[in-house]
């Protein structure tokens, strides 16, 4: 879910220096709740964090540029009456924008895990829009475009709290390509936020209440964005902190979701996973599955922010969990 694990997040953020999060974990559409320590890193720099491949240098700001898909004179409206909000309410820089000409086809595709995933039909037309925009000076990208292929089903399901979010698998194919190839922050939004005609209650889920209010999901990014980190040093912007691998404490993450490349990453340079029981997921690959090492198991949220508080101070967990063992000769 968007928006639910928000809290959770300026939980966890309260027991380290800086918190790094997928901008799912505080997108809510028109609503965003960020502490200022919270690194709002899309997941293709979060592996590449993890590998140790590259640092995260927060900045004081940036620079955001938008990606509009081609739409409806109605649905543009929405878009720059969101932008022009964030501007007036947030102080986000954005001063340039491209509306593209052609549509970008971002599709919705499910896997045989269960995950959703997508793709992409005119990547062409995503790279020219980031180019004019990185010509201008922009150094942070938002992109909003309509998924097609919706199941709405599953779509209405996601409403009533059973399913996860179909629609991010495609948001992630197009936030990575933009993040790989131009190593800027970046992140995608619907440009017009579905009401699936199959939900019969209109009070839904409290996790997706943010997004089933809201004309569209852009607000929420164009915050996000403009103090995510970047991953390169550029002539000009000023550099808050710089964060790399060897700062890096522990990775929180669903007990029931350990196949990511954070975690096998965290397995070879010793850094403890926080695994959390009570975060269900429709997977089901876990410690055991997975032979892994290094892995905490927690029951909730408010335990790892423990774990989390103990690792900062540099206190021995086997000395808070009881019983003790006695060292004896």
């Amino acid at each position: 879910y968007a928006a639910d694990a928000a809290p959770v997040t300026s939980l966890l953020a309260s027991c380290a220096d800086y918190l790094i999060t997928n901008p799912n974990a505080v997108n809510a559409s028109d609503f965003v709740f960020m502490e200022d320590n919270i690194l709002y890193t899309e997941g293709y720099m979060i592996d590449g964090f993890c590998k140790g491949m590259l640092n995260l240098y927060k900045p004081y700001s940036n620079k955001v540029g938008v990606i509009i898909e081609q739409s409806s004179r109605e649905e543009l409206e929405v878009v720059f009456n969101i932008i022009n909000t964030v501007r007036a309410v947030h102080g986000v820089d954005i001063r340039h924008f491209v509306i593209t000409e052609e549509p970008v086809g971002g599709h919705c595709e499910r896997n045989k895990s269960g995950a959703y995933v997508g793709k992409v039909d005119n990547p062409p037309v995503l790279f020219k829009a980031c180019e004019e925009l990185l010509s201008k000076g922009v150094n942070a990208i938002a992109v909003t475009t309509n998924i097609k292929n919706l199941p709405e089903e599953d779509y209405a399901r996601h409403f009533k709290g059973e399913h996860p979010n179909p629609v991010g698998g495609a948001e992630a194919v197009i936030s990575h390509l933009i993040g790989a190839k131009y190593r800027v922050p970046a992140a995608h939004a619907p440009l017009a936020n579905t009401k699936s005609k199959f939900l019969k209650d209109k009070i839904v889920d409290a996790r997706g209440a943010g997004e089933y209010v809201s004309a569209s999901g852009l607000a929420c990014i164009l915050v996000g964005l403009g103090k995510a980190p970047q991953v390169e040093e550029r002539v000009g912007y000023r550099i808050k902190e710089v964060i790399g691998i060897a700062n890096l404490s522990a990775v929180v993450c669903p007990a029931s979701a350990l196949g990511g490349s954070p975690v096998f990453w965290a397995q070879k340079f010793n850094i403890p996973v926080i695994a959390v029981k009570n975060n269900k997921t429709i997977l089901n690959v876990t410690r055991s599955h997975l032979n892994l090492e290094q892995v905490i198991e927690v029951e909730n949220y408010a335990e790892a922010a423990g774990i989390l508080l103990a690792l900062r101070k540099g206190i021995s967990l086997q000395s808070i969990f009881r019983p003790l063992h006695t060292l004896k000769f």
